[in-house]
């Protein structure tokens, strides 16, 4: 087993948090709001001992009621029409594409945007007033040429800035079948271009149908922007997987959220796991682009204690009591979509110290544990990726059968139905891969699709987590 996970022994933190919310703007009887909420690692730490220490930083989505609560959405459907389009392809998408609209209000801007060779605007962004037109152009869209989809991003944008402001969920929906040919084409271009788009608050989902198309770029771009991914290996799927990405956009409850967690000086911030941050000397700085109802987030932060600052408070008679000690501030802004308000939230994560080994294994919180054992198992989960991209087949399918057994002890140590579905996932790749010896077969081209979009599940909590039940017990090696 890699040492990232023997390291994990010794995850310990706890997140003590107490939120007050400032409302810049109108106020209103009962204004619905994120919950800045305390998640656990281990509200005690080992004293005298210099260790790594994990904390969660969680958002939670409160409840959208469907009935006339949602804020107005902004969206771009940019649509392939490439030749690999031909057939089912097409015809999957153009129904999807039109179902997606009987979802909308007439309060809604849409915009309908085709790309091969070239880029066309079929329907520039307008309010969605008249869904029958709208749906007869879709109809009408034929494939051939070649795949610009840079292009095709770049101006879904353009027509999703002409009605951009922070009372509109903005959003990119991209489906493509093949390689990015026309124009910059590489994943590191597409994830800049997601990037900037992040900054104007325009988030982009992917929607990659096939095994032809790039899942590196369309990760990046997605990734990068805020957005969604998602691997479509049938075009039967197209339909629900148009639904499901609108129901996403249609729940919006926040966005715009930058969260800053400050550490005190003498402790190291280490890394974030699964969101893109800065660590700017004692502060970790990073943006989520939406929360949606009833979705949790969080932001899981590792840092490291000196032996000196570990220090257990003793009482007159010697006595160890439990003394908050200061591990982090944490302060959240975002605009909540339902007030049209920028609300603040405030919190504070503390934790204690002890010599006893006993009350730090009590301590433990096994949502938390949960949390980061996903994020780590992403990250194992890449180097497998990473394996298979070297035409190591052994290799990749020994990483993936440590991750599911790494995944499944941990799953019963924390009782957690989460962290089995991620084994069996995990199980699922190594099976694609079972008599595959070359990395451009069918079967492993379908299982790095399927890896790559399990990375992207998981890092951006693209998914609702089951619940963790209660219990104790430190990460557990298979």
């Amino acid at each position: 087993m890699p040492s990232t996970f023997r390291n994990l022994a010794l995850i310990a933190a706890t997140l003590i948090v107490c939120s007050t919310v400032t409302v810049q703007g109108r106020e209103q009887a009962e204004t619905q709001k994120l919950t800045l909420a305390a998640a656990p690692g281990f509200s005690v730490l080992k004293a005298a001992e210099k260790q790594q220490a994990w904390m969660r930083v969680g958002l939670k989505g409160f409840h959208l009621k469907r009935e006339g609560e949602r804020a107005p959405i902004n969206v771009a459907i940019v649509l392939d029409r490439s030749g690999s389009m031909q057939g089912e392809k097409i015809q999957r998408a153009r129904e999807a594409a039109i179902g997606a609209l009987e979802l909308l209000s007439s309060d809604d801007i849409v915009s309908i945007i085709a790309y091969d060779s070239d880029v066309n605007v079929l329907v520039p962004a307008t309010k969605l007033t008249d869904k029958e037109q709208v749906a007869s152009i879709i109809r009408a869209i034929q494939p051939g040429g070649n795949t610009a989809l840079f292009g095709g991003v770049s101006k879904g944008a353009a027509e999703v800035r002409k009605f951009m402001d922070d009372k509109h969920v903005n959003r990119i929906i991209l489906l493509s079948d093949g390689l990015a040919n026309v124009g910059p084409s590489s994943p590191g271009e597409l994830g800049d271009l997601g990037a900037s788009m992040k900054k104007e608050n325009i988030s982009v989902s992917t929607l990659g149908l096939g095994l032809g198309y790039n899942e590196d770029l369309m990760v990046q771009l997605a990734g990068q922007s805020g957005g969604n991914h998602q691997f479509i290996e049938n075009a039967a799927e197209l339909a629900s997987i148009f639904r499901r990405e609108f129901d996403d956009v249609l729940s919006v409850v926040a966005q715009s959220i930058d969260v800053k967690i400050d550490i005190p000086e003498g402790i190291r911030p280490v890394r974030v796991l699964g969101n893109a941050a800065d660590i700017n000397g004692q502060s970790v700085i990073t943006r989520l682009s939406q929360v949606y109802s009833d979705q949790q987030k969080h932001v899981v932060v590792e840092v490291e204690i000196p032996a000196d600052l570990a220090q257990a408070t003793v009482d007159s008679n010697g006595s160890e009591v439990a003394k908050p000690a200061q591990l982090a501030t944490v302060s959240v802004s975002y605009m909540n979509m339902v007030s049209q308000t920028t609300e603040t939230l405030i919190g504070e994560v503390s934790v204690s110290f002890s010599s006893s080994d006993e009350k730090v294994k009590a301590s433990v919180n096994n949502s938390v544990m949960a949390d980061v054992v996903a994020l780590v198992a992403s990250e194992q989960n890449k180097m497998a990726t990473d394996l298979l991209d070297r035409g190591d087949i052994l290799g990749c399918r020994k990483s993936l059968e440590e991750n599911a057994l790494f995944l499944n002890a941990n799953a019963v140590a924390y009782e957690s139905e989460s962290l089995k579905e991620l084994a069996k996932s995990n199980l699922d790749q190594l099976g694609r891969l079972k008599d595959v010896t070359s990395n451009a077969a069918p079967e492993a081209k379908s299982a790095r699709k399927i890896m790559r979009f399990l990375q992207s599940e998981t890092d951006s909590q693209q998914s609702k987590p089951a619940s963790n039940k209660s219990g104790t017990g430190t990460i557990a090696e298979p």
